[in-house]
């Protein structure tokens, strides 16, 4: 008889000797959070990779494409709008390196991230990432320190 009526649910159903039917429906369950999550993370992933610029206060700024053009050796630094100015007393250059403070805390900044052609814009700028393992630095171009 156990093996036509699993009497533990709601209604009667029929069930074959390993259970099955409850193998597929988690099966099913972990599937669509599976796909939940994939979706979530594709939304995310696109939401950070635009560029901020919602307004278009930048589109005129004599520098747009310079600063559009601009790279460093972690690769394109986007444009002044994905950039953030540092003022003087939050980046250093020591024994020919740089380092930033952001978010009160000072960090390293990458050779291959030193942006090294001549800075058109005169102020010191960083193009930070910040993801779930801390804030990194695609970008930095240092200015006259004045």
């Amino acid at each position: 008889m156990a093996d036509w009526i699993d009497s533990g649910g709601r209604l009667a159903r029929h069930r074959n000797d390993n259970g099955t039917s409850a193998w597929r429906r988690i099966g099913r369950v972990t599937a669509l959070l599976k796909l939940g999550l994939i979706v979530l993370v594709s939304v995310a992933a696109v939401q950070f990779a635009q560029a901020r610029d919602p307004d278009g206060r930048y589109a005129n700024s004599p520098l747009k494409q310079w600063f559009d053009g601009l790279r460093s050796g972690k690769g394109p630094c986007c444009s002044d709008a994905d950039g953030s100015a540092v003022s003087d007393v939050d980046w250093e250059s020591k024994d020919g390196h740089y380092r930033v403070r952001l978010d009160g805390q000072w960090i390293d900044v990458p050779e291959e991230a030193v942006i090294t052609e001549p800075n058109r814009a005169g102020r010191t700028m960083v193009w930070p990432i910040r993801g779930y393992m801390g804030v990194t630095i695609r970008c930095f171009m240092p200015g006259s320190m004045t």
